[in-house]
């Protein structure tokens, strides 16, 4: 078990052998998650690169393919709903 101290600024120190155990260097991101009795620390993934060609056709679709301007109308209704959801 490791002992640190929070600074008057809010910041702790996470000791050397943490840090080294978990890879974890300067700069490095964390997730802060209130546990109730506690925090837990945990190191922010980045998503992995993907292009176009990796997640194309992932979800499938068997209809009639949608025009430009039922795209659009979606996208509208979708927009107003949420607008309309947060004003409520």
């Amino acid at each position: 078990m490791e002992v640190t101290q929070l600074s008057n600024t809010g910041q702790i120190i996470i000791p050397k052998a943490l840090r080294d155990a978990h890879r974890w260097e300067a700069g490095q991101e964390l997730i802060a998650i209130d546990m109730g009795d506690g925090i837990l620390l945990k190191p922010k993934k980045p998503f992995r690169e993907t292009t176009l060609a990796n997640v194309a056709g992932c979800l499938k679709y068997r209809g009639k393919p949608k025009s430009i301007d039922e795209l659009e109308d979606a996208i509208r209704q979708g927009v107003e709903e949420q607008w309309n959801d947060d004003l409520s």
